[in-house]
């Protein structure tokens, strides 16, 4: 069930949103070649839990960490451990948090050290680039599927693969909520938006095919052709205008 939120639940995820937008900022700025991802997950822990806040993925369906830290071909839910990141890998970044009740989710990658290969610098800028041009659909009267539309294309033209076996999510009260929010697919289809739904848009794109597999660890996805990948994800509010992105951060 699609759920609307009204003026003062929408504060409430604001307040959450803003929250972790700048712990989100933080942890990404903290990225440097030889710092684990198990470093980094305890200080998004550290930050989330002395705000008052809690981390919505520990826990969650048994994730062991406050991050999903996922290395070049590992698309999204890796494990963060204690191997020392090196210069020129693609790191995505994704977390969440529970405020007062109200749930926020973002994600962003960086090259570690800031510089890496051509197509690593390339994907990382297509990939944001596909966030907006999905937020540019997400307006009340759409379709969902004129937000995964407007994705795919800018992927493909460039070159890139849209990982195909996960989406953006419904969110509010709960992590996962209705609808779902793929990152393809036709235009004018899909559960029509709405003034006050919540939702993450979060492209996910393949510098290769858009073909995965899940890890042994039950968690981990990574491409089949082993190609990297990178992951941009906010929680946004559709209103009466422009849609509203809940997790930009700032102070």
């Amino acid at each position: 069930m699609i759920t609307i939120k009204n003026a003062a639940q929408i504060e409430k995820m604001k307040a959450a949103g803003k929250l972790l937008g700048r712990i989100r900022d933080a942890v990404r700025d903290a990225v440097r070649p030889g710092i684990t991802t198990l470093e980094l997950d305890k200080m998004a822990e550290e930050m989330i839990r002395e705000a008052g806040a809690i981390p919505s993925f520990k826990g969650y369906h048994g994730f062991p960490s406050t991050l999903c830290t996922s290395v070049d071909k590992v698309v999204v839910h890796g494990f963060p451990n204690d191997v020392p990141l090196k210069e020129g890998q693609l790191l995505s970044i994704d977390t969440g948090l529970i405020l007062n009740g109200w749930q926020a989710d973002s994600a962003v990658s960086v090259i570690v050290g800031g510089k890496g290969s051509e197509i690593a610098e390339k994907l990382l800028r297509v990939t944001e680039e596909c966030f907006y041009e999905g937020l540019k659909k997400a307006r009340e009267g759409n379709r969902v599927g004129d937000i995964g539309h407007a994705v795919q294309v800018h992927a493909e033209k460039n070159g890139f693969g849209v990982i195909r076996a996960l989406c953006g999510h419904g969110i509010g009260r709960e992590m996962h909520e209705d609808p779902d929010v793929p990152n393809y697919g036709e235009p004018g289809r899909g559960p029509r938006l709405k003034r006050g739904m919540t939702i993450c848009i979060e492209p996910m794109i393949s510098a290769g095919h858009w073909s995965v597999h899940t890890l042994a660890d039950g968690w981990g996805v990574v491409t089949d052709d082993g190609s990297i990948c990178s992951h941009h994800e906010h929680t946004i509010c559709i209103t009466d205008d422009a849609p509203e992105i809940l997790t930009l951060g700032g102070n």
